[in-house]
């Protein structure tokens, strides 16, 4: 199995971004560039940092449990501290969206070291305030099926490139071992909670969340893992934990539809 060596790398990341495919990465700067990548955005953690997220739904995002959890109580971030930022290009979002429910896998709190058993769990469902339209931009699906070959691609935010998406078009999964996904394509901080895509047809859909970046022994490499089954037990967490709604009496009066004395209606919705 691969050896983790991420504790001496991580702290080296931002300046050992390697030479590798530079040529296949750009930065996507304007409403042409973006086209097809809108659902990819920048994860603002109140003044503390930032990650990358990506659309899976219109109001559903996709990033690593580390990006959703508060360090310092090891709890999901309280409801408005962290905004999801669309398709961010030069300080303009195409759609800005507060997260207002957070649901990280069951097993990450026990695991608070980086360890292999820490990246297979480092993943998070973020509910924003509101969704936003097909119009805006179109959600990545999960892939399913097999994978033809051992080429992905990565869009992601990271310090250095932190206004703009840059995407690198094609990088290489290195290994895929018990639940682990290793891959060459270039991260760096921010990077964390991007979406390792891979190429389905006609789309990329998404393979992996990137979770960290460390070393195999020979060559930089990031770490991700096996989403099977990981999603869709988040989306019910989400459903089982959502707020409520509370009901509301209004008062009506008979032929007047104006508040008063009479019949009293209860609804969810407080109509």
């Amino acid at each position: 199995m691969t050896r983790l060596f991420l504790g001496a790398l991580l702290c080296l990341s931002v300046l050992s971004t390697a030479t590798y495919a530079q040529s296949a990465k750009r930065k996507l700067t304007d409403r042409e560039d973006l086209y097809g990548w809108e659902a990819i955005g920048r994860l603002d953690i109140g003044n503390q940092g930032f990650c990358t997220g990506t659309l899976i739904a219109q109001d559903l995002v996709l990033t690593a449990a580390h990006c959703a959890v508060d360090k310092k109580t090891g709890e999901p971030f309280a409801s408005g501290k962290v905004t999801f930022r669309a398709g961010l290009s030069n300080g303009k979002a195409l759609a800005d969206r507060e997260v207002v429910q957070i649901a990280v896998h069951s097993d990450y709190a026990n695991h608070p070291e980086l360890s292999a058993a820490a990246v297979r769990s480092d993943v998070a469902l973020m509910r924003l305030e509101k969704p936003i339209p097909y119009s805006v931009a179109d959600p990545f699906a999960l892939h399913s099926g097999r994978l033809a070959g051992n080429e992905v691609s990565i869009a992601s935010y990271g310090r250095g490139r932190s206004e703009a998406i840059t995407r690198e078009r094609s990088c290489r999964i290195l290994q895929r071992r018990q639940g682990l996904i290793t891959f060459n394509c270039d991260i760096t901080f921010g990077s964390s909670g991007s979406a390792l895509l891979a190429r389905n047809g006609p789309r990329w859909q998404i393979l992996s969340v990137v979770s960290a970046v460390g070393t195999d022994g020979r060559q930089k490499v990031g770490f991700g893992m096996e989403l099977s089954g990981i999603v869709a037990e988040l989306k019910a967490d989400l459903r089982r934990d959502a707020p409520q709604p509370k009901a509301t009496i209004r008062r009506l009066q008979v032929g007047s539809g104006k508040s008063s004395s009479g019949a009293k209606f209860i609804s969810s919705d407080g109509s």
